[in-house]
């Protein structure tokens, strides 16, 4: 599977996001979900060092509860993101850890958001609302000719498109705030706190 996406930086609150994306015609796909996410890799940082990603994510919603591994292949990264991603589910998430840390994996950056996704009825994409302790971002994934039709919809021009990951945004933002924890997570002390709608 081939996952192709940009991210846009958006300038107001998640629910200012939420109007503009639901007058524009898309209906509420997915509630609301705080996703943690923890980042793997051996200890050479071979996985970083080649554009791959090896991640758990743990989903809390109303709905529930859910654990999901991720593989992300190399991307491209021109006007668009792209790469071959494997996804899976996975009973006992601890259990899992224990396997990758038996198998030489371990836990590096781990990283926050909550967010909500969005679908227009025969449309081949998705929108999602992300709440990171960095500020509100959306993701727009589908093919490419959605992705560009969907973001002139949104009032959002290519120029706009980010094709970078949380981890480099976060990056960014530790040389911006060096005093700042590794880790971009809820307890960061921010505007955008774990109860924060």
């Amino acid at each position: 599977m081939t996952e192709t996406e940009i991210k846009l930086l958006w300038q107001g609150s998640a629910e200012d996001a939420r109007v503009l994306i639901e007058r524009r015609g898309y209906s509420l796909w997915s509630p609301r979900t705080l996703e943690a996410d923890q980042l793997f890799d051996l200890a050479s940082g071979v996985l970083r060092q080649s554009d791959q990603i090896l991640r758990l994510r743990k989903m809390s919603s109303a709905e529930g509860q859910r654990a999901m591994v991720t593989y992300k292949g190399c991307a491209s990264r021109e006007v668009y993101k792209s790469r071959e991603e494997i996804e899976f589910d996975v009973s006992d998430p601890d259990a899992f850890t224990l396997v990758l840390e038996r198998l030489g994996y371990h836990p590096g950056f781990r990283y926050e958001k909550y967010r909500t996704m969005f679908k227009a009825y025969g449309e081949p994409g998705l929108i999602t609302i992300d709440e990171t302790p960095i500020g509100v971002y959306l993701e727009l994934e589908g093919p490419q000719a959605w992705i560009d039709s969907t973001a002139a919809r949104l009032g959002f021009p290519a120029e706009r498109f980010l094709t970078v990951s949380y981890a480099w945004l976060y990056r960014e933002h530790l040389e911006r705030h060096p005093e700042a924890p590794p880790d971009m997570t809820f307890d960061m002390g921010n505007p955008y706190t774990a109860g924060a709608k």
